[in-house]
């Protein structure tokens, strides 16, 4: 397992051990998150453990012309009960992410640490959010990293039924629009799956991020 130091490296994600994890240790600065990033590694780690980064041999992504809007969706989209706006409550997204209770989850995996960083990555211009209002109350948003031809998902919530679809299906037609290659949705699961989203191989998204 290699153990970074303070420059800043990491070893290449093809090198990870067979979970996933390329290294352990160093910081959440600015810099090492962004280079993370740029070489298909992010970090993901409990508020006891030290800092894990990760590449895992299989990345669930979302292609933008695949996008999954059910026929009730679209219904609940033109009925215009929610307003999205993006990227003008970061930290109100990114706390409210850390807060909310999920299923067979008994905390999170979005420490302090974690919080200040991406609202710093967040006043460079790097991490964006995307908000879900009703009745003037947030209700649900996502937030990540964004590098211009490839939008990295980092966690998403909802307070109100379907919230947080609102607010992935909007980003993902934003980043159609603007010529994104693809929403980067790290690990599987079955929420994503129903929108569009499946897995391809590490050495795939590498090549995909690497354009």
């Amino acid at each position: 397992m290699y153990y970074l130091s303070r420059d800043l490296y990491f070893p290449p994600a093809r090198q990870a051990s067979p979970e996933g994890i390329v290294a352990i240790g160093g910081d959440l600065s600015p810099e090492r998150l962004l280079l993370a990033y740029h070489n298909g590694i992010f970090p993901w780690f409990e508020d006891d453990e030290p800092i894990l980064w990760w590449s895992p041999p299989e990345r669930m992504v979302l292609f933008p012309n695949e996008l999954k809007v059910s026929k009730s969706m679209r219904n609940i989209i033109n009925r215009g009960i929610f307003k999205v706006t993006f990227n003008i409550a970061f930290r109100d997204v990114i706390t409210n992410c850390r807060n909310i209770k999920r299923d067979g989850q008994p905390g999170t995996w979005i420490t302090p640490e974690m919080v200040e960083a991406y609202c710093e990555l967040n006043r460079l211009g790097k991490a964006k959010s995307v908000e879900v209002w009703q009745d003037d109350k947030l209700v649900g948003g996502l937030y990540g990293i964004d590098l211009g031809h490839i939008f990295c998902g980092e966690s998403m919530f909802s307070k109100a039924s379907n919230a947080s679809k609102i607010a992935f299906i909007a980003l993902v037609k934003q980043l159609e629009m603007a010529g994104y290659l693809l929403l980067d949705c790290q690990v599987y699961n079955d929420h994503l799956a129903s929108l569009g989203a499946r897995e391809i191989y590490r050495e795939d998204f590498l090549d995909i991020l690497k354009r």
